[in-house]
């Protein structure tokens, strides 16, 4: 179990790190990558919970479904948030590739696709499931350690 949580620790770290970049990219205007950078939080961030509970994530970038399958290894609290993250997992999914190449077809860049108010929101999903993610990789590690 100590192997699961190391990665999920690194998988966290590198959450964070696109979120921060998410944020800065949403302050200077650049809403695709503020929304793409987002989506790759939350993929890693629940990608470190399903690893954190022991679980082999899918090499995929949605990982929603395995988060319900295995709802059953969540804290209670967790539990009552997976609708959320199921849903945000794949609106940002949704986006992932628009906000990096725009509509291919019809001609339209990234920026005419994604604006503020999608960037705003993407943010804020990442924001608000890193941070249920981080609390649960270190409610057990804290479980961990107390063993």
């Amino acid at each position: 179990m100590l192997r699961f949580l190391k990665v999920a620790m690194s998988h966290l770290r590198q959450a964070a790190a696109r979120l921060d970049d998410a944020s800065d990219a949403l302050h200077q205007g650049n809403y695709p990558y503020a929304v793409r950078l987002s989506q790759e939080c939350v993929e890693l961030s629940l990608k470190a919970a399903l690893r954190a509970v022991g679980v082999e994530y899918p090499k995929v970038h949605e990982v929603s479904p395995a988060l319900r399958d295995v709802g059953d290894r969540f804290p209670r609290w967790f539990k009552e948030e997976i609708d959320f993250m199921a849903e945000s997992s794949r609106l940002l999914f949704k986006k992932r590739e628009p906000s990096f190449y725009g509509d291919e077809t019809g001609l339209l860049s990234p920026e005419e696709l994604m604006g503020l108010e999608d960037a705003e929101d993407a943010v804020r999903r990442a924001e608000r499931i890193h941070a249920m993610c981080k609390r649960l990789v270190s409610e057990i590690e804290d479980n961990l350690s107390a063993t």
